[in-house]
């Protein structure tokens, strides 16, 4: 297993977050828990290695949403009707969106982790990797334990997140609701709690009361491909000149400007995702994960399976390794060579397509890495 890189002394180590954590307000229960804190092998092997992203969009949703989960979903969405509705007369954030998120963090609560959270925080505090990411987290946990409103031995995700909705303790700290009125906010095991919290911090973060977020549609003839950026918004009349349609026919009046998501190229799915998509990328900077939860949402409210299309095969991780190593040796900033297919590496793969002449529709092809 990994060992922390650069921190030489613990002992030293847990002395000066002592300190940092009374001058932050942590009282002396919480200081108490954290002596009792050690290092978690276990936690920095999966931080070393978190394989699920490499997943394509269509592997990802296939692993995630089944048939048998929808109908979770969808029962789900019945069972707590009330607790849905109450969410969304608060914050704006519809039932189905937060069901879809219920569903990949934890099962709708059945996984919530059993890594234990002090553990799993202070040896990712410890480590030199990402400390300044997780010791306000860290913090924020002890604060919880003084506060009675989270047990010293609490589990969770590897990453330090907590309950249904798997939240980091800063966000259960801050933002936490206790939508069942019970005096107290339990994430772990109150749905209503659950539920009203992530409906809080979705709001937050920018969700759009009544607007849209993702949209299957159909592509009609060959549009300018390098127009698909996530970024790139523009009017339902833009994109219906371009070819883009609806399922069933014209696309609807305008929700807002749209941008043109093809997962996996021009001849994969198509969506168009509204700024209500940004929220879902927001709470899971993965666009494959985003676009599953986005997706299994419009399922939940009523929207048929996507359209797989007859996408041209992509990458395996060693050959995007190969070609990350080429478009860095033409100037492109790849940082690290890893065969994960992020933003910096499709931002590449346009470029060159462009300059190349093929269609630049941002999908690593096997021809990509042959012309280059």
């Amino acid at each position: 297993m990994p060992k922390p890189e650069c921190e030489t002394d613990f002992g030293q180590w847990m002395e000066n977050l002592t300190r940092e954590a009374r001058e932050a307000g942590v009282g002396e229960k919480g200081i108490a828990e954290l002596h009792k804190a050690s290092i978690d092998q276990k936690v920095l092997g999966r931080d070393r290695k978190q394989t699920v992203f490499n997943l394509t969009f269509t592997e990802f949703s296939k692993r995630l949403i089944s048939e048998a989960r929808l109908k979770k979903g969808q029962e789900n969405l019945v069972k707590y009707a009330d607790v849905f509705k109450k969410v969304e007369d608060a914050y704006g954030v519809p039932g189905p969106v937060l069901a879809a998120f219920w569903r990949l963090e934890t099962d709708y609560g059945a996984i919530q982790g059993d890594f234990d959270t002090l553990n799993a925080l202070v040896t990712l505090s410890y480590d030199c990797r990402r400390p300044d990411l997780f010791r306000p987290q860290l913090i924020a946990l002890l604060k919880l334990f003084d506060q009675g409103v989270v047990d010293a031995n609490t589990t969770g995700a590897w990453a330090g997140e907590i309950g249904m909705m798997q939240l980091l303790p800063k966000d259960y700290l801050e933002r936490g609701v206790d939508g069942d009125g019970d005096g107290k906010v339990d994430l772990k095991n109150s749905v209503p709690d659950a539920m009203m919290t992530a409906g809080r911090m979705l709001s937050e973060l920018g969700w759009k009361r009544g607007q849209p977020w993702l949209e299957e549609v159909r592509l009609t003839k060959d549009l300018p491909w390098e127009e698909a950026i996530r970024t790139n918004r523009k009017p339902h009349s833009w994109w219906a000149e371009h070819g883009v349609t609806g399922l069933n026919g014209p696309l609807g009046p305008d929700d807002g400007d749209a941008s043109l998501l093809l997962p996996l190229g021009r001849k994969g799915p198509a969506f168009l995702s509204y700024p209500n998509f940004d929220i879902f990328v927001e709470w899971n900077k993965s666009i494959v994960y985003a676009t599953t939860a986005a997706y299994f949402a419009t399922r939940l409210a009523g929207a048929p399976a996507f359209d797989p299309g007859t996408p041209v095969p992509g990458l395996t991780q060693d050959q995007l390794k190969e070609l990350q190593t080429k478009l860095q040796a033409r100037g492109y900033e790849m940082g690290k060579i890893d065969g994960v297919f992020g933003v910096a590496t499709r931002d590449a793969v346009r470029s060159e397509q462009l300059r190349l002449g093929m269609p630049a529709d941002s999908w690593p092809t096997q021809e990509l890495l042959d012309r280059l």
